[in-house]
């Protein structure tokens, strides 16, 4: 079983900046693939970025350029920042995992970004 919680959402002017945090249970952290993914409303949920196990990134076209994807193994801890924010990527962000097949989702945090 692993558990995800997000925190570091909230309400920030257009151009603005916010990071996103996710803290992962479980000793095997960093052999894992960690991502980002968002859902606006009215829309399906979709791929922000990924840190796989071996270090590498991957970033939806959307925000390339604009958000880091980080990780801290000693914190057991996934990072999104988030900067040059737009109206368009208000949406409840969510942190995953995949481990043996399953997908593993934490409660998500709100970002709203005004314009």
């Amino acid at each position: 079983q692993v558990q995800l919680v997000e925190s570091g959402g909230g309400l920030v002017q257009a151009g603005g900046s916010l990071r996103l945090s996710c803290a992962a249970s479980g000793r095997t952290f960093s052999t894992y693939n960690m991502g980002w993914f968002r859902q606006a409303p009215g829309k399906e949920r979709e791929f922000v970025a990924t840190f796989s196990s071996g270090g590498s990134t991957n970033y939806a076209d959307s925000v390339k350029g604009r958000f880091t994807i980080s990780r801290d193994v000693a914190k057991n801890t996934v990072y999104l920042q988030m900067n040059s924010l737009k109206p368009e990527d208000t949406a409840v962000y969510y942190c995953n995992t995949v481990r043996s097949g399953v997908n593993y989702w934490g409660q998500g945090t709100q970002v709203t970004v005004s314009s």
